[in-house]
């Protein structure tokens, strides 16, 4: 009996490669008719690029990421806090990729169809809800015509992001994703690569902060890549903002003027704004943890399961190692409920801590130490808070975010065939 997958994105697909590995049947259910390239950049972890590359995807990821070598904090008046280096170069046994989610999604798309056939995605097909019984569980879900469909299966997944509605039934009377404060507008330009070339870089503080890494790499006529930006401002959450639609175009004139005079002599960042030809706003939303993500013969899995801040790069990264856990359960226990309650028991706890770390800042909470000690200026960094303390500060978030490098490298296969 079929495993039902509701949500066609990162995480969906991810699951819907992982059960044909496996050979599971599965089907996807994705809401939209047509499935489209969108978002802006994203970062994929080591330990989530090691479950691609299980996937037999290691060409298709080098063809459409740039391999990240750097990530750096820069303060306000332009001085390093921190800059490690990241992927390979750090001695990891996977890279880090620095991508286009479209294109990302778009490329496990097309591996779906192609391993798997055109019948195992559908689209146009929305969940409205589920029945889940001892043996089996149904799902209904409307097309586009309008028509009510019943679909049975073995379980269903829910893969349908931050406005999920398995979610919705599984948990009901949640309302809306959680505004914190923080408002992002990104977008990307076609400029030249700044440090290393393939860097990750943070620069201000935490209520006002400007990030930047390539997702393509260089053109060898122009030197030019394009480079994804984010700007972003932390607000009162009196005001109210939105409901975290990142489709939302707007003009640069909304927060241009909060970053005139940030120039350095190796970052303009006016500049990189004003070169972008759409930039997106996008509330940062997250939802608080849950305590179960299991109902009978159904679970869920990536942003339905424990959206959070996008501070860390985790979002994507984890919404890849969630298929392929739930997929080693499957491996272990077959499809039904023993192996939806070890991939919980695994998963939920360490998530949940994570989605509260990420509210605290995660990995860039040290620029919070920096303000509160020297308000963000300073010449030496040794001089406000010593390396070991910040190396102590980063190996924590690696270690609950699941890409501690010493542990990631020793650590068996996920799936073990």
């Amino acid at each position: 009996m079929t495993v039902i997958v509701a949500g066609g994105g990162i995480a969906g697909m991810t699951m819907a490669l992982t059960c044909h590995q496996l050979e599971i049947p599965v089907v996807v259910h994705e809401s939209v008719q047509q499935l489209e390239p969108l978002g802006v950049g994203i970062n994929l972890q080591p330990n989530a690029v090691r479950e691609l590359f299980e996937l037999d995807l290691h060409e298709s990821l080098a063809r459409i990421g740039v391999e990240t070598k750097e990530w750096a904090l820069v303060g306000r008046n332009g001085n390093d806090v921190w800059a490690e280096p990241r992927g390979l170069d750090a001695g990891y046994l996977w890279p880090q990729y620095s991508v286009h989610r479209g294109r990302l999604q778009m490329l496990l798309y097309d591996e779906v169809i192609r391993r798997l056939g055109q019948k195992s995605v559908i689209t146009g097909s929305r969940l409205l809800s589920y029945e889940s019984r001892d043996d089996s569980i149904k799902s209904y879900f409307r097309n586009d015509s309008g028509k009510k469909v019943e679909v049975e299966g073995k379980v269903l997944i829910g893969a349908d992001g931050l406005h999920s509605a398995v979610r919705s039934q599984m948990h009901p009377g949640e309302g809306p994703p959680v505004w914190g404060g923080p408002v992002m507008w990104r977008g990307t330009t076609e400029a030249v690569p700044i440090r290393t070339g393939a860097s990750f870089v943070l620069v201000g503080k935490l209520e006002q902060r400007f990030i930047c890494y390539p997702i393509s790499n260089p053109d060898p006529a122009t030197g030019l890549a394009t480079i994804n930006w984010i700007a972003e401002l932390t607000y009162d959450t009196s005001q109210g903002w939105g409901d975290g639609d990142w489709n939302t175009k707007v003009s640069i004139d909304k927060f241009l003027k909060e970053f005139e005079d940030w120039s350095f002599d190796w970052l303009d960042v006016p500049e990189l704004i004003k070169g972008a030809s759409d930039v997106y706003e996008y509330p940062m939303v997250d939802r608080d943890p849950l305590d179960n993500w299991v109902d009978g013969r159904c679970v869920l899995i990536g942003d339905a399961a424990h959206v959070m801040y996008p501070v860390g790069s985790n979002g994507a990264s984890q919404a890849i190692v969630d298929a392929r856990v739930l997929g080693a359960a499957f491996h272990q226990h077959g499809v039904g409920t023993e192996a939806l309650g070890l991939y919980e028991m695994t998963m939920l706890e360490d998530m949940n801590q994570l989605i509260l770390r990420n509210r605290g800042a995660g990995p860039i909470g040290i620029l919070g130490i920096v303000e509160e000690r020297c308000e963000g200026i300073f010449d030496d960094i040794e001089e406000v808070i010593p390396r070991h303390e910040i190396e102590e500060y980063m190996l924590k978030y690696k270690t609950a975010a699941g890409f501690a490098m010493d542990s990631l490298n020793n650590a068996p296969p996920t799936i073990q065939l």
